[in-house]
């Protein structure tokens, strides 16, 4: 529970920091689709300098960044290793009856393992240098435009900002169960498969109890504040765009447009 960082924000005077997180948003939203642009190690590298770069500029750890991608390392494995098996290829190095390892498949799973590294970085670099209030309001910005046509963005916008405001505490409460049930003498390691699937439902009941207590008291809170949604509504806490966030915005354009020339004359 303490490797998850989704929703966890450390505060700091960093470039990164300062900008306005619909700026973060839009890069981050437009560096996955640039990802997939990179075919070769040219691409990547170049996308791994500017993931490094955003890394450095916002003066935090590298520990975080990697105790935010050790919760998904199963997940990257998995499909790296299906995609190492299951691609099929030329070059063929290995073959045992219907698993096949050749040369094109090995790369495509090197490829695999930088993107979600990448994005996994990237979207770290996004929640860790943004307070999840202030991402909330970004995203409700930047969805403005849909009011036009009755989305309600307003109401999307308090759902999540309520949202990442309660995954740390939702982590917490399900490391206090955890505690109070090995107390009790509960392991969480031991027995097979279907046994450590069993002994997480001691865990669960407990949280589900508690977050949909937490939900009615916040509820019950809105209500008795007078809480009518987003009409009329000012906001306290007012979002700027700078030089800096125009900066940012055409450097990933840069990026882009670097990959696409690459693609097209290599």
């Amino acid at each position: 529970m303490n490797n998850m960082l989704m929703g966890r924000y450390i505060p700091g005077n960093s470039i990164i920091h300062k900008m306005d997180p619909r700026s973060k948003l839009l890069v981050m939203i437009a560096f996955v689709v640039v990802i997939f642009l990179a075919h070769d190690w040219l691409g990547y590298l170049l996308l791994l300098i500017y993931t490094f770069a955003g890394v450095s500029l916002s003066k935090i750890s590298i520990s975080y960044f990697l105790k935010g991608l050790r919760p998904m390392l199963g997940l990257i494995l998995f499909t790296v290793i299906f995609q190492m098996l299951f691609t099929p290829g030329q070059t063929v190095l290995f073959h045992l009856w219907f698993i096949k390892i050749s040369t094109e498949s090995l790369i495509n799973a090197v490829y695999i393992f930088f993107r979600f590294v990448l994005i996994i970085f990237m979207s770290t670099i996004l929640t860790l240098t943004t307070p999840p209030l202030t991402l909330a309001d970004g995203i409700e910005k930047g969805l403005a435009p849909l009011k036009k046509i009755k989305v309600p963005v307003h109401e999307l916008g308090l759902m999540l900002s309520i949202s990442l405001r309660f995954i740390p505490t939702l982590m917490d409460d399900t490391t206090m169960i955890m505690n109070a049930q090995k107390a009790r003498g509960m392991d969480f390691g031991e027995g097979n498969l279907l046994q450590k699937i069993k002994s997480v439902i001691p865990i669960l009941i407990p949280l589900f109890v508690s977050s949909f207590r937490r939900a009615d008291d916040l509820a019950i809170a809105m209500e008795s504040r007078g809480y009518q949604g987003g009409d009329g509504r000012t906001k306290y806490r007012q979002l700027k765009w700078s030089m800096r966030d125009n900066i940012l915005v055409v450097s990933i354009i840069i990026i882009a447009a670097l990959l696409i020339l690459w693609s097209k004359f290599s």
